[in-house]
């Protein structure tokens, strides 16, 4: 009898099967034609694949599924899958391994970016992956392997499609460049933390690299993984050779990688692209030589975003949560939740990124508007412009549902008590979307006036939660900051439970910092103290204001006292040009006396300078003032240019480089009112791209802050075509951008389209399959100079191949810019490309260089 195959993978060496696509090419499969239709044309074919794999040893083998969704099979989709799950069942019969071989229902990706950055919804991406997921479980298949994911959202689309419609394992594995990246910008340790929160049962990394460049990922995934980790890397990297793709490692080579891999960590092992039943026998007799260990990583609390993580206690630097992003008294943010100024809700974001925090608090009730309508929709916002995680704040569980459904990562999450009706309505929602939760010490009895009660209290939370299977590490304490104002012992009592949750509890807590002075005067000066006083008591966490002085310097004096900021680099970058309160005094005092105001104005320069020292320091600039530096305040030493309300062109800049649609906009027709069209475009559009897609390439901006950014610039190309209506309008050259013959995956080339017409070329966008002819007729017909094409799919390059050889035959003096997930330099030049677009903006760069020439 066949076990289930979570009770072996982690514990013994379980191999998967190799490259589907690349072994049916050797087949016969045509050029552009669709690999999943042979499971009705071809179903001899389609099992004697399984056969050669499962034969070779293979325990885990895929189902001829990739590329089955209903947007490549609109008509016949439940058949494609059901043959391909019947036809696995028979090859495996064939075999004699129904007791130790698994049909694994493959999911691939849709081939579509996902909203706000495509046009595709998360929920429709849910219900295309369903459908696949309800058809391959009423089948038979034994579990669910997603894969080649390249978009952490995605990643979570799917899991939750098959988590929602199936009892089946789940395994998946996503794909990263050379430089640990995702597409969209995830991170082996980002999109790690939010799939084991959506409770995957393995997880790793195939395609687009060889083993050898795999294994500085692997080392990171098993560092960050707590559940098995699965391995499936290309042949090496493909190359062109008579007309066909082949790989550069072979099966004794790819052997001695995978053994390595193993070495390392990986329990399940396999290959991608290239790699053939040769590949997998030899893996497996390199491997199976070494002793199988378990697993046993380290606990560690970690929330993340599409593109970061933070590490929560457990000896990590403390933790700064922004709560600007809240109603609680603030007349101004209350407005912007009435009027529905999402702008506001998100600068507030960027406000607090750029002033230290790591992590920010989204809390939107208020009884004029529908906070579970509004949650999900700055949620959304928000992690489509910053990457810092968010932490989800609302006592309404459909609201929290929801936005937890659409959050790109793993959450932290504001809050549960100790109250069984709070309990049982919100740790369900924990478990299934994954998420670090706060619990806070208060109960059916409200809140205890000694720490005994609080921790009796973070007792029962711990055990309600593990009865839930949330784990210890997901869930934080908030020991209850109460102020001292109407209880003199509540400063006592708090620091206590604070430090027994470290100390006795081994757990992480959080407190609401400002609380604690409520009623006071010059609430900082409590504030910062009492910070201090708790961050000694083992205080992982606090909701603060980041902008506020005092209690960053606290935090930052803090760190660098306690060995949490090496070399003092933050401390330093903050406070380098630091100058003291009575510096600061005696520099305006001898400004203003050299003044025609004499001693009358030095008196009134002094009052001003230090008035921003007594109150809250709620804006950048106010505190740059106050430190006598323009970093100071912010910990970043660029925070004033990063100011969007600086006026003029900075303004603009600042707004496109935020990807801030609207701002960018209003900004752009007040630039008009004094400045030139076309000036604006040179001086400030384009710069502000610029910007944006020099960090792209650093690494230090991600693809969806990128789309953003260039969403917002188109807003004010807009407005400055809508001025210079009538007039010449410049364009800069014409291109043409497809996918290639039998490839529906158009990611790369909406993205290139997108940021080429921002920077003023004319595109004409012949959409995804399209046949060879149709580029070249188009390219002749247009007189265009250069074609950009893109393929994601091993099947489809040799198509890509065919355009060029067309191009040159027909159209000479055209240039080719070549792009996908499957190409590489080597590959562009052997099929003779003039450009290798490793990403968009290198094919951006490659266009102004041809401009720049005069050939377009």
């Amino acid at each position: 009898m066949r076990k289930n195959i979570l009770d072996r993978i982690g514990k013994e060496w379980i191999f998967f099967d190799g490259g589907t696509g690349s072994i049916l090419q050797e087949k016969g499969l045509q050029p552009g034609e669709l690999p999943e239709t042979w499971n009705l044309t071809h179903p001899d074919d389609i099992i004697d694949l399984h056969l050669d794999y499962l034969n070779a040893g293979s325990h885990v083998f895929n189902t001829n599924t990739f590329g089955a969704n209903r947007l490549k099979f609109p008509e016949n989709l439940d058949e494609i899958v059901t043959s391909a799950v019947r036809l696995a069942k028979e090859a495996r019969t064939r075999a004699g391994r129904e007791n130790d071989a698994y049909i694994a229902l493959d999911l691939g990706p849709t081939g579509k970016l996902l909203a706000p950055m495509g046009d595709l919804s998360f929920d429709d991406a849910v219900e295309i992956f369903a459908e696949v997921v309800r058809i391959g479980a009423r089948e038979g298949a034994d579990l669910v392997l997603i894969e080649t994911m390249n978009d952490s959202y995605e990643a979570k689309a799917a899991v939750l499609a098959a988590k929602e419609n199936c009892d089946l394992p789940v395994f998946i594995t996503c794909v990263f460049d050379g430089s640990g990246k995702m597409l969209t910008g995830g991170t082996p340790e980002s999109v790690t933390a939010m799939l084991e929160g959506l409770g995957v049962d393995a997880l790793g990394t195939n395609c687009s690299l060889g083993p050898r460049q795999m294994i500085p990922i692997v080392e990171r995934l098993v560092k960050a993984a707590h559940v098995p980790v699965i391995v499936n890397p290309n042949a090496g990297l493909p190359k062109s050779v008579d007309g066909k793709t082949v790989y550069d490692v072979d099966p004794d080579a790819f052997a001695g990688y995978m053994k390595t891999i193993a070495g390392l960590g990986a329990s399940g092992l396999g290959g991608c692209c290239g790699t053939t039943p040769e590949h997998i026998r030899k893996e497996i007799a390199a491997v199976t030589a070494l002793p199988f260990r378990i697993p046993t990583p380290e606990k560690h609390t970690v929330i993340s975003s599409f593109s970061q993580t933070v590490e929560i206690g457990g000896g990590a630097k403390p933790v700064i949560i922004g709560e600007r992003i809240n109603p609680t008294g603030k007349k101004l943010f209350k407005q912007a939740l009435i009027e529905h100024d999402i702008d506001y809700i998100v600068e507030q974001g960027l406000q607090q990124e750029d002033a230290g925090a790591l992590v920010l608090d989204v809390n939107v009730g208020s009884p004029e508007i529908d906070e579970t309508e509004l949650l999900d929709e700055v949620i959304i916002r928000l992690q489509s412009v910053l990457a810092l995680p968010l932490q989800i704040d609302t006592a309404n569980p459909a609201a929290m549902e929801r936005a937890l459904r659409h959050y790109n990562g793993k959450a932290l999450i504001n809050s549960v008590n100790g109250k069984q009706a709070v309990m049982q309505a919100v740790f369900p929602l924990v478990k299934k979307y994954g998420g670090v939760i706060v619990g806070l010490a208060l109960d059916e009895d409200g809140i205890p006036d000694n720490a005994d009660g609080r921790i009796r209290i973070a007792k029962k939370i711990y055990e309600t939660a593990a009865s839930y299977g949330i784990p210890k590490e997901d869930v934080i304490i908030d020991g209850l900051c109460m102020t001292i104002s109407s209880d003199p012992w509540s400063a006592i009592t708090t620091l206590e439970t604070v430090r027994r949750i470290r100390d006795e509890l081994g757990g992480s807590s959080i407190l609401g910092v400002s609380n604690i002075s409520f009623g006071l005067p010059a609430r900082e000066l409590i504030n910062s103290a009492f910070y201090t006083m708790a961050l000694q008591n083992g205080l992982s966490c606090a909701i603060i204001n980041p902008n506020n002085q005092p209690m960053m310097q606290a935090y930052r004096s803090f760190c660098a006292l306690m060995n949490q900021d090496e070399n003092f680099a933050s401390f330093i970058e903050a406070y380098q040009n630091y100058k003291s309160p009575e510096k600061r005094i005696a520099e305006a005092m001898a400004l203003s006396a050299s003044s025609a105001g004499g001693a009358g104005t030095a008196g009134a320069a002094s009052d001003k300078d230090t008035s921003g020292t007594s109150g809250t320091g709620s804006t950048p600039s106010g505190q740059a003032a106050a430190n006598g530096s323009s970093g100071a305040a912010s910990g970043s030493s660029d925070s004033a240019k990063n100011t969007v309300s600086a006026g003029g062109s900075s303004r603009l800049m600042e707004a496109i480089r935020r990807g801030m649609a609207a701002p960018a906009a209003e900004a752009t027709r007040e630039a008009l009112k004094e400045r030139d069209a076309l000036d604006i475009i040179n001086e400030d559009l384009v710069p502000a791209l610029d910007i944006v897609g020099q960090g792209f390439e650093k690494g230090t901006v991600f693809l969806p802050q990128l789309l953003m950014a260039a969403d917002a610039a188109k807003e004010a190309f807009a407005v400055v075509k809508e001025a210079m209506a009538g007039s010449a309008q410049e364009v800069r050259g014409r291109i043409i951008l497809a996918t290639v013959k039998g490839d529906i995956h158009d990611i790369g080339k909406n993205i290139v389209k997108v940021l080429l017409e921002n920077y003023g070329y004319d595109v004409i966008d012949l959409g995804k399959d399209v046949d060879p002819e149709t580029i070249v007729e188009t390219a002749i017909r247009e007189d265009v100079k250069l074609v950009g094409l893109s393929a994601l799919m091993t099947t489809t390059v040799v198509n890509m191949e065919e355009t060029i050889r067309l191009l040159r035959e027909r159209k000479p003096d055209c240039r080719i810019a070549v792009g996908g997930a499957v190409m590489t330099r080597d590959y562009s030049d052997k099929i003779g490309a003039d450009c290798f677009g490793r990403d968009a903006m290198t094919t951006v760069r490659y266009a102004d260089e041809l401009c720049e020439k005069g050939l377009l």
